[in-house]
């Protein structure tokens, strides 16, 4: 994957249009800010972004229902067992 540079894009912002998809990098600091995608992935990032919504709303449906029938005592034994559920019902 081809790497830029925050600078480089402001100073060479036709350099975009070359590739489909850019890591963008903070050289100064060493960090990965994002990626460039082309408009041709935009539908599909919407979609899974869609999906990941679903998912969250569903997994908090969940979790409120299942904390109607908590034990609270059993609470401290169990601190991440029905998180560990939604997930599994969630994926």
């Amino acid at each position: 994957m081809q790497q830029i540079g925050i600078s480089d894009i402001q100073r060479n912002l036709h350099r975009l249009k070359d590739f489909d998809i850019v890591e963008i990098v903070d050289k100064k600091r060493g960090k990965v800010r994002g990626y460039f995608l082309d408009q041709q992935y935009a539908q599909a990032i919407q979609g899974l972004i869609e999906q990941k919504k679903q998912s969250k709303a569903k997994a908090e449906k969940l979790a409120g229902s299942l904390s109607a029938y908590a034990n609270l005592s059993l609470l401290e034994q169990e601190s991440d067992a029905w998180q560990k559920h939604i997930k599994k019902q969630c994926q």
